[in-house]
């Protein structure tokens, strides 16, 4: 069986400060490779964060759960002043929507 990091989320862009493709994994926050190409920063990140699974394991650490694999059960709490919990209420109300329902679309 293939390890998680087979599984993780990677995601490349290019950097002008570091004159290439970045490549990074969000399961493995501050793991980074850059290369001159999407392909060879990609393939360099992905032999990276096998490197670092392998030795998580080995020093008996936990290893990250790949994101696809986590239950999500669309709920989440959020904690805002209450001027900008009755600010959103006022402006929900005046559109006609129920406040999650106002809150969802600022987020997707």
């Amino acid at each position: 069986m293939a390890d998680e990091s087979d599984r993780y989320v990677y995601r490349i862009h290019w950097s002008n400060d570091d004159d290439g493709f970045v490549a990074t994994v969000a399961e493995l926050p501050g793991l980074r490779f850059v290369a001159q190409s999407s392909v060879d920063a990609l393939a360099g990140l992905r032999l990276l964060a096998a490197e670092r699974v392998a030795a998580m394991r080995s020093q008996g650490q936990e290893v990250p759960e790949p994101f696809e694999d986590r239950h999500y059960s669309g709920r989440f709490v959020v904690r805002v002043p209450p001027e900008t919990h009755r600010r959103l209420v006022i402006e929900a109300a005046e559109q006609g929507v129920s406040l999650n329902r106002l809150v969802q679309s600022r987020l997707a």
